[in-house]
């Protein structure tokens, strides 16, 4: 059980127990994934202060090696399926600076994204202002706005709250939209099942070649706002769920990213 300890930076609690908590919250047993979630990296079995980020990338370890940091929580953390498990260079000094200073790393991909409270799909609905219906696919919400607005009404609200520029595509599109589907990151291959729903507009985090020809053959608006953008409000939710529910001293740190 997590113990009762409170210091001038927040409970503690024991490390796997918290691996725990976040593998029950987000029901990763429910999920088949393309890298391992849970506590990736071992640390010291006790946490109190904690680090959130989007990717678990050097300078994140950096900031929490100098922010005396007990656990690192991402969303994109290690060991990818057909990953090389050979252990150098870049992989060898993120998980140098892990284990050398005893951090736990904690990853969490799929369940993030799909969680109805606090993953990445609701938190950038929130962001546009679009109300949840339901679910095109495991990872495709779709909903609509309470009164349509237009393609750069739905860019000025994307830029404002993940403050970047949005790419956009409405050749053929209609002039006002109502109806919209969305996946965070690199969800662009979902744009034609976007499209066969009927909505009126996708919005995703990256963009690849076909993704226009496909916007504008198939008659709908599509935003490209960033991976790395549109999955912030995940994982930053995330840890602020567990600084609210368990007392954890827990800090957000954005690494920029354009991509």
């Amino acid at each position: 059980m997590m113990k009762k300890m409170l210091s001038d930076k927040g409970n503690v609690m024991n490390n796997v127990e918290l691996e725990h908590v976040l593998n029950t919250e987000l029901k990763i047993r429910e999920f088949q994934d393309y890298a391992p979630n849970g506590l990736q990296v071992e640390g010291r079995p006790h946490v109190q202060r904690v680090i959130t980020g989007v990717t678990a990338c050097q300078a994140l370890l950096d900031e929490a090696v100098r922010l005396e940091a007990d656990a690192v929580i991402v969303h994109h953390g290690y060991f990818w399926k057909n990953e090389s498990p050979v252990i150098r260079g870049m992989k060898r000094r993120r998980l140098q600076t892990l284990l050398c200073n005893d951090i736990n790393l904690y990853g969490y991909h799929l369940p993030l994204d799909a969680h109805p409270a606090l993953g990445n799909n609701i938190q950038l609905a929130r962001q546009m202002g679009a109300k949840v219906i339901g679910e095109i696919d495991t990872l495709l919400p779709h909903g609509a706005f309470d009164q349509p607005i237009t393609p750069t009404e739905l860019i000025e609200r994307l830029e404002k709250s993940l403050e970047r520029k949005i790419l956009h595509c409405g050749d053929n599109a209609p002039e006002e939209i109502r109806t919209l589907a969305w996946c965070t990151g690199g969800g662009q291959s979902f744009i034609e099942q976007a499209a066969e729903f009927g909505v009126d507009a996708f919005v995703t985090g990256e963009v690849s070649e076909k993704t226009i020809h496909v916007a504008r053959e198939m008659g709908l608006h599509f935003f490209a706002a960033g991976h790395h953008a549109t999955e912030r409000y995940g994982i930053k939710t995330l840890g602020e769920w567990l600084a609210n529910n368990y007392g954890l001293d827990v800090t957000f740190i954005d690494i920029p990213n354009p991509a």
